[in-house]
């Protein structure tokens, strides 16, 4: 596996690469989640790239960005382990070079939901992704319905300015109590983390989002939004500083 911190070598790297190129970025702290796009990837195209990059520009929390976890050295272990072609770890100064004077704005399913409390994350996020996608030059990229306002956004991205990249959405992977996996859940306390699956429970058996947002709070979540939209029901909620999203088929 290579492992990148240049952009040039990288790029030059990836020019010399032939087939199917696949490709899914990630801000490390690897889970299970990461690991089943990562295998999708595998298992479809011919190299797979995976990039680490814990992008400052989407956190409208600073504390948020600074609490958010770091496991480098087991994640390329553990990457290295299934296969994964070559790893691509810019820095902010690598990929910010504007210091991000420009950047790509959506103007109406972005100022929604997860848009609504936290002003300007899904411009860092749209621009990071344009960004490493006309770095890796990827044929597929690889995509988790769990965050499924941000897979929308980016599969709107590449139709709206005509990337020749396939977005691939990969299922929701879930821990046995059905508390959709992330990187945050390890900040949750044990209290907490007893809690947390009823947020995936309450989202599939309310009958509207209106109950499952007041069945949450009675719960003892401090829910930022409950909504039904594009056949999905989406939630994100609180416990403590936590802050979990789920969203399931409605």
């Amino acid at each position: 596996m290579m492992v990148f911190n240049d952009i040039n070598e990288f790029k030059q790297w990836r020019l010399e690469q032939m087939g199917l190129i696949g490709f899914v970025p990630t801000m490390g702290a690897l889970h299970k989640g990461h690991f089943e796009l990562v295998q999708t990837s595998l298992n479809e195209a011919d190299i797979t790239i995976v990039s680490i990059f814990v992008n400052p520009t989407q956190f409208d929390n600073k504390e948020d960005l600074a609490n958010y976890p770091n496991s480098l050295g087991d994640d390329l272990n553990a990457l290295e382990d299934m296969g994964v072609s070559a790893v691509f770890l810019p820095n902010y100064e690598m990929l910010y070079p504007d210091d991000f004077k420009y950047k790509v704005t959506e103007t109406e399913l972005s100022q929604k939901f997860c848009g609504a409390s936290r002003p300007g994350h899904f411009d860092g996020v749209l621009t990071v992704v344009l960004k490493l996608f006309n770095i890796c030059i990827p044929h597929n990229v690889y995509f988790g319905e769990k965050d499924f306002q941000q897979m929308t956004l980016i599969e709107g991205m590449i139709e709206a300015l005509f990337l020749p990249i396939t977005l691939v959405p990969v299922p929701t992977v879930r821990e046995e109590s059905g508390l959709a996996l992330s990187s945050r859940n390890q900040r949750l306390n044990s209290e907490q983390k007893q809690l947390a699956p009823k947020l995936n429970e309450v989202l599939k058996n309310a009958s509207d989002a209106e109950q499952a947002q007041q069945q949450l709070t009675e719960l003892g979540f401090n829910v930022d939004y409950v909504e039904d939209w594009n056949h999905r029901r989406l939630a994100a909620a609180w416990l403590g500083d936590v802050r979990l999203i789920d969203n399931v088929e409605v």
